[in-house]
C-alpha cells in the first residue's frame, strides 16, 4: 500500500508541476482505457477524463446520472491502463463526504480531479460559493490526512448557467474562482464560454492557474497560451467527434447492404 501511495504521489507531483509551465498543459479527455492509451501513445504527459463521455459509454447520461460506483470503476480502468497522471472528472462529488470522496478517488488511482459547483440534486442552480469553498477545504484536508497530494481542479459554472447579465456572470465566476483557490484548489475551471475576451478577463481577474475548455477549437491553442491560460481540456468534444464517425460508419454499412438483407435483419 505504501508503494502504491508513493507512486500515486509521484503522479500528483508531476501533474501539479505541469500546471506551472513552461508550456501550457493540454489534457485530452479519455472516456475508456482504449482512448486513454491512444492519448498516452501520442505523447501527452498527462490526460483528463470526461464525465459525460464515461457516463454515455456506460449507458447513462451526464450530470451525476450514472451510479458513482460505475464512474469510479471506469476511472480506475483508465488510470491502470496508462502510466501517466490522470485528472478524473468527478463532477460535483456524488454527494459523498469529503473523506469518502477522497478515499474513492485515491482507490481509483486519480492524480487529480475536477470538482464542480453546479447543484445537480438540490433546488439551487449553483452550490453557494462559501459552502463550495468549505467543501474544497475539507477535501484538501482529507487528502492530506490520507497522505496524497491530489490536484484539485475546481470547476465553477456561473457562465454555464447564464444567470443574470453577462458582466455579473463573469464577476461571479472570478469571485468563486478566487475563493476556491484560497480554499486549497490548485487550478480553477470557469466553464461554459468560448470567447477570447472573456478568457482574457478571467486570466486577469483570477489569482491562479485557469483551465479553459477548448470546444472544437473555438479559440486556437496557441492564442490561449498567449492569453496566459495554464491548462486546456476538451470535455466531451473528442468523444462526440468519435461518436459522429461511428454514426457515419454505421450508416455507410447499412447503405451498402442489399435491400433484402436490411429487411431480413429487421424481421421482414
Amino acid at each position: 500500500m505504501a508503494n502504491d501511495l508513493a507512486a500515486l504521489n509521484a503522479k500528483c507531483q508531476l501533474l501539479r508541476k505541469l500546471h506551472q509551465g513552461p508550456g501550457m498543459l493540454v489534457l485530452p479527455n479519455a472516456w475508456d482505457a482504449a482512448s486513454a492509451k491512444v492519448f498516452e501513445k501520442a505523447g501527452f504527459p498527462a490526460i483528463a477524463t470526461t464525465s459525460g463521455g464515461v457516463a454515455l459509454a456506460l449507458g447513462h447520461e451526464d450530470h451525476e446520472q450514472a451510479p458513482p460506483e460505475a464512474m469510479f470503476e471506469a476511472a480506475q480502468r483508465i488510470t491502470t491502463a496508462v502510466s501517466i497522471p490522470v485528472s478524473v472528472d468527478l463532477e460535483a462529488g456524488y454527494g459523498l463526504s469529503p473523506a469518502a470522496f477522497v478515499e474513492r478517488a485515491i482507490a481509483a488511482g486519480a492524480a487529480g480531479f475536477n470538482m464542480e459547483d453546479t447543484d445537480h440534486h438540490g433546488a439551487e442552480t449553483l452550490v453557494p460559493a462559501d459552502q463550495q469553498a468549505e467543501r474544497i477545504r475539507q477535501v484538501r484536508s482529507a487528502a492530506q490526512a490520507a497522505g496524497v497530494e491530489l490536484v484539485i481542479n475546481a470547476r465553477t459554472d456561473p457562465l454555464l448557467h447564464r444567470v443574470g447579465a453577462p458582466e455579473d456572470q463573469l464577476a461571479e465566476a472570478i469571485k468563486r474562482a478566487n475563493l476556491y483557490l484560497a480554499a486549497g484548489a490548485d487550478s480553477v475551471y470557469p466553464f461554459g464560454f468560448y470567447d477570447e475576451s472573456v478568457t482574457a478577463a478571467l486570466v486577469q481577474g483570477i489569482n491562479g492557474p485557469i483551465n479553459v475548455l477548448n470546444w472544437r477549437n473555438a479559440v486556437p491553442l496557441a492564442r490561449l497560451a498567449e492569453l496566459g491560460v495554464r491548462r486546456v481540456t476538451f470535455a466531451t468534444s473528442i468523444f462526440r467527434d468519435m461518436t459522429a464517425v461511428l454514426e457515419e460508419k454505421a450508416a455507410g454499412i447499412l447503405a451498402s447492404l442489399p435491400t433484402n438483407t436490411n429487411e431480413q435483419a429487421q424481421g421482414g
